[in-house]
Parts: structure tokens; sequence; C-alpha cells
């Protein structure tokens, strides 16, 4: 069923590999935006999530859109505006995000 700890790596499980992605401070937050209201654009992030800056979003926007989870649409408009949505990788989170708010809920 399990190895000997000693004779395993952590950073190679899957639950390191998933801790990469999804840790930060606003990586989870930015992904439970998405999955309850699917397309959100930059201002609307940064308002719903609060104190968080510019650079920060965009920093968390650009980790998380490199690993696939998100996708960034721009809009060539009269005033460019741009809205992110999950992938379908990012949406294989959902349940799991569901799971967390469930447990949350729960306290």
């Amino acid at each position: 069923m399990f190895g000997n700890i000693l004779e395993e790596n952590f950073y190679e499980t899957g639950f390191c590999r998933a801790l990469k992605i999804i840790s930060g401070k606003y990586k989870l937050c930015v992904l439970y935006a998405l999955a309850e209201y699917k397309i959100v654009r930059f201002n609307e992030l940064q308002r719903y999530i609060g104190k968080i800056s510019a650079k920060t979003l965009s920093v968390v926007l650009k980790d998380l859109q490199a690993d696939g989870l998100i996708e960034r649409k721009e809009f060539d408009e009269k005033i460019l505006h741009v809205e992110y949505f999950l992938t379908e990788r990012g949406k294989t989170l959902i349940p799991i995000l569901e799971n967390l708010c469930d447990w949350g809920e729960n306290l």
C-alpha cells in the first residue's frame, strides 16, 4: 500500500506538483471566482478579492495561465479590456474547490 517514507521523495509526489500550481495567497481566490462567475474582467477580480495590488493580481493570473488553468481573452475595442476564464484543465479543479467550500461551510 504505502512505501517506506525514507525511500520516497516528497517533491516527486502528485500532491507536491499540485501544491506548486495552486499555492500562493491568491491563486485559489482567483480560481474560485472564475469557477463561480465563469468569465471575469481584471478589475472585477481585483474588486472581488479586495486587498490585492494590480501587480500581484497580474502575476497570479500569468502564473495560472502558464500552468494552463485559465485563459485570457483580449478585446481590442475602443477601450481595451481583458476577460479571464477557466480552461478545461482548470475546470477539473471545480469539484475539489466545491469540496473545500463544503468543508469550510461545516467548520
